[in-house]
């Protein structure tokens, strides 16, 4: 099972999360590096940590501004590993990731307009390039305002995801990122292991501890998305020995 750190973008800089409240968020603040700058803490992670993989939530982008190209473009050449979420709309929304150089694009239910748009992007990028987020609130599903998933049942919206050719996924609560409350989505994790053994699937939101990661491991997940236990120390270079930590081809 792979770490990967979270780099959550606004304004320029990275940002501390917490429960999903993202007008609220604030500078990273972490005994790995001073200051805020991405670029700056993404080396440190790779240098203190040995992480070069990285999830990348560009927030302004969810929020419906431009993406950081530049920034994607900066760390693509370090080189590090990128799966970027910067709010996949539709299949227009993509292409600019593409010209990027962004070879792991993040498609996310909070701001996906349609089933059928995701479809639509499987279809003209493959699914290897694709991470389909389910998105969740204290476990119910982020949905698109206008989207009919036809469901608000996160099982069997994952089925029908995979249905259309998802090989990718991740299940990330946003109630319970950064509060290091531990993990809401084992059961459900569990269930999607045992039903699509086929599909990798991620976890983010709540990690508290080391003693998360094996529990993780145990339930299926392929990678588990960490971003405050990482920045205060909790999780620590001790603690990933033993893990694959190479990044997704």
């Amino acid at each position: 099972m792979r770490v990967i750190p979270v780099l959550d973008l606004k304004a320029g800089q990275a940002v501390h999360a917490l429960a999903g409240r993202r007008d609220h968020y604030q500078p990273v603040r972490t005994f790995l590096h001073e200051g805020s700058d991405p670029i700056d803490l993404a080396l440190a992670y790779r240098d203190r940590l040995g992480l070069s993989e990285f999830y990348l939530a560009d927030l302004d982008a969810i929020a419906g501004a431009p993406p950081a190209l530049p920034l994607y473009r900066r760390l693509l050449a370090e080189p590090l590993t990128l799966q970027v979420d910067a709010g996949v709309r539709d299949l227009a929304s993509v292409r600019p990731l593409l010209d990027a150089g962004v070879s792991n694009i993040v498609v996310a239910l909070e701001t996906l307009r349609t089933p059928d748009s995701l479809a639509e992007i499987i279809a003209a990028i493959g699914p290897a390039r694709l991470v389909f987020s389910l998105d969740l609130r204290d476990g119910t599903p982020l949905i698109a305002q206008g989207a009919d998933w036809g469901s608000f049942d996160p099982v069997l919206l994952a089925d029908r995801a995979i249905g259309f050719g998802v090989q990718r996924l991740l299940l990330l609560d946003l109630a319970r990122v950064g509060t290091g409350q531990g993990l809401g989505t084992l059961p459900l994790l569990a269930t999607l292991c045992a039903a699509h053994p086929q599909v990798s699937i991620q976890v983010g939101g709540g990690i508290s501890g080391p003693s998360d990661l094996p529990r993780l491991a145990r339930a299926g997940a392929s990678a588990a998305l960490i971003g405050s236990a990482l920045l205060d120390g909790r999780i620590g270079r001790d603690h990933l020995n033993g893990l694959d930590l190479e990044p997704a081809s």
